[in-house]
């Protein structure tokens, strides 16, 4: 795999800064939350001045969150602002997939009076944003050969399920922003059937967002103890009530403490390490499989157990190029804040 570190010099079309230095507003807006920064950034590199986090739900508008920020920093007049939104960006437009939410440029501008204003998919933002992480932001789960150059792929369940690919032209990584998680879910045995007509009375399209993003932890263990009739932990559910379901459940698996929750979790990962499967073949990310977003660090060692690996290799006749693949698990969740400020900083004209 690529060193990480050297992405940031890969990336093609860098808008030099002629010696100045530059404010960035930069952040990384999602359904759960919004990570904002103040960077300033130099033609040699971005330095992170102030971050803050926001509950996304407690705010009417990513405008309202804006200017909060930036009543809390007076001190800092950012030139820029450069956004990952958490959504498809049309023409400087965006809709927050799991949010009431629509942000627009114009409207960013009139509210805050900074003319140069970036949207990016919070998927491209994080590919931008390994250019900005360290050695200890990455646990390896498999090696693979990192001599092979080539297209790298990012996976990130969350809220929701993000997806992103860096195309290699043989000399440069291009991030790109893709809308994957909203394909369909395909079944391969009658437990996915079964799990599919399960989801299919709250969903109108199952897809992989729908197995494999937060909310999918407790639907599959709703599956488990309503269609498959397993025992119901009272202490499991009584901490449903000040929690959030699939955190407990995931918490619970990776503690061993409740049989239905580690059932739950063996479904999850299998379904985790399909799609990734999926992604490095549709992207030939023979260069390597980054697993991004809120739930894989908190995973981590299911993540290291048989079933991951084994699953990613159950691919049909496509096992050798799997092997091949390098894994690496992205433990920095500030990485899509970071790559924001970096598109920011030298990629918006101006």
């Amino acid at each position: 795999m690529a060193d990480p570190s050297k992405i940031l010099l890969a990336f093609p079309g860098r808008r030099l800064l002629s010696g100045k230095k530059i404010c960035v507003l930069a952040g990384d807006v999602g359904g759960t939350k919004a990570n904002l920064a103040i960077f300033e950034a130099t033609s040699d590199q971005i330095t992170l001045i102030k971050t803050s986090t926001y509950h996304s739900a407690q705010y009417p508008s990513v405008i309202k969150i804006l200017q909060q920020f930036l009543q809390e920093n007076p001190d800092s007049k950012p030139q820029r602002v450069s956004l990952g939104v958490a959504g498809p960006v049309f023409e400087g437009h965006a809709e927050i997939t799991n949010l009431p939410w629509h942000i627009d440029k114009k409207e960013i501008t009139a509210a805050t009076g900074i003319q140069q204003i970036a949207l990016i998919n919070d998927l491209e933002a994080t590919a931008y944003g390994l250019a900005g992480m360290e050695a200890k932001d990455f646990l390896a789960l498999h090696p693979g050969e990192p001599s092979i150059q080539g297209n790298m792929a990012v996976l990130a369940p969350g809220t929701g399920l993000g997806e992103a690919g860096l195309y290699w032209d043989g000399e440069v990584h291009h991030p790109f922003a893709t809308e994957g998680g909203h394909a369909d879910f395909s079944c391969r045995c009658e437990e996915d059937l079964e799990i599919h007509d399960f989801l299919l009375k709250k969903f109108k399209v199952v897809s992989w967002e729908s197995v494999i993003a937060g909310p999918a932890i407790h639907d599959i263990y709703n599956f488990l103890c309503q269609i498959k009739n397993r025992p119901v932990n009272r202490t499991v559910t009584e901490a449903f009530k000040n929690d959030d379901p699939s955190a407990v459940i995931s918490e619970a698996a990776v503690s061993g403490s409740d049989a239905v929750c580690m059932e739950t979790m063996k479904i999850f990962v299998r379904y985790l390490a399909r799609e990734s499967a999926n992604l490095i073949l549709k992207m030939k990310a023979t260069g390597g499989l980054f697993l991004a977003g809120g739930i894989p660090p908190k995973i981590v060692p299911l993540l290291k157990q048989p079933d991951f690996y084994d699953n990613l290799l159950d691919c049909d006749r496509m096992e050798d190029l799997i092997k091949k693949v390098p894994v690496k698990l992205l433990l920095n969740d500030k990485a899509p804040m970071i790559g924001a400020g970096w598109y920011g900083s030298y990629y918006i004209s101006g």
